[in-house]
């Protein structure tokens, strides 16, 4: 079996390997664009994205399965919120969608967000570190390590791989 998986961000390419228990599995991550915009601000612009890599993946990566993962934020009346939205699509049926792990950001860097900065510049100043996007996350900075990007992000992908095997289950696959 051969899995695109739509980023090339080190974070979402060991989430996705993390998911798969066929060893024989073949991984080709290629960088396609999520086609919302750079920050998404809401659960749907998020969950576009996601879906939006993992369908344009496909079609240009000659592969069985694509997989989008896509990091996002969500207004709440409590405060802004991080989200993140995985989809799994192959050439036969419709983009399965799955999400992970919410939290509430700092009123700082929710403020940053708003005022249309994006999430991964703004953690890298908030934390005086580079990089944190393929490497802990905002995720990782805000649970004091207990969780990392590639954990929440390996999270979704087992919702996603575990609801495509069951409909291959179900229609005896």
């Amino acid at each position: 079996m051969k899995i695109i998986i739509g980023s090339k961000n080190p974070a979402k390419i060991d989430a996705v390997m993390n998911s798969f228990a066929d060893h024989e599995t073949e991984f080709v991550s290629i960088d396609i664009p999520s086609g919302v915009n750079t920050q998404p601000f809401s659960d749907e612009e998020t969950i576009q994205g996601a879906i939006n890599r993992a369908v344009g993946v496909l079609k240009i990566g000659n592969g069985d399965i694509g997989i989008g993962l896509e990091g996002g934020v969500h207004e709440t009346r409590h405060g802004l919120l991080l989200c993140n939205w995985g989809a799994l699509a192959t050439h036969d049926t419709a983009p399965i969608i799955a999400g992970g792990a919410r939290f509430l950001l700092p009123e700082e860097v929710a403020a940053k967000l708003r005022n249309g900065e994006e999430l991964g510049p703004v953690m890298d100043d908030y934390a005086k570190m580079k990089n944190v996007r393929k490497h802990e996350g905002a995720v990782g900075i805000f649970t004091n390590g207990m969780i990392n990007r590639v954990d929440m992000f390996t999270h979704v992908t087992k919702l996603l791989v575990g609801q495509y095997t069951y409909q291959l289950n179900r229609l005896g696959r």
